[in-house]
């Protein structure tokens, strides 16, 4: 089990910039894939972007191409979500998880097949 910890969340106006961080001190995390998912009140859990173990593929959700930038130090045992052009429709909770699996986008995008989430960071974008 991998106990994932986000920080980096608040409160930045329209079409400024934010970046999430998902941190870990389990040294294996850098086997692990993984996915940044996001809930808005009221909403279900969708997916946002994933990155494989070494960082050399990464996936992204239609809404959010062009504007985040997943990444990752594996030195560090983290991963970041760059989000640029941010808009009143990306305030949500931003979850980090790990799978252990391969990444490919459908399994990307499918939230059941992650083991380990991390509590949550709040995102929220003013108008």
């Amino acid at each position: 089990q991998v106990q994932l910890v986000e920080s980096g969340g608040g409160l930045v106006q329209a079409g400024g910039s934010l970046t999430v961080s998902c941190a870990t001190s389990d040294l294996s995390f850098r086997r692990y894939t993984i996915g940044w998912f996001r809930q808005a009140p009221g909403k279900e859990r969708e997916f946002v972007a994933a990155i494989n173990w070494s960082g050399n593929i990464a996936h992204y959700a239609d809404p959010v191409k062009g504007r985040f930038t997943i990444s990752r130090d594996n030195d560090k045992n983290t991963v970041y979500l760059r989000m640029n052009s941010l808009k009143p429709g990306d305030t949500a909770v931003y979850y980090c998880a790990a799978d252990s699996g391969r990444l490919t986008y459908e399994r990307a995008a499918d939230s059941s097949q992650y083991d380990d989430w991390g509590q949550g960071t709040q995102v929220t974008v003013s108008s």
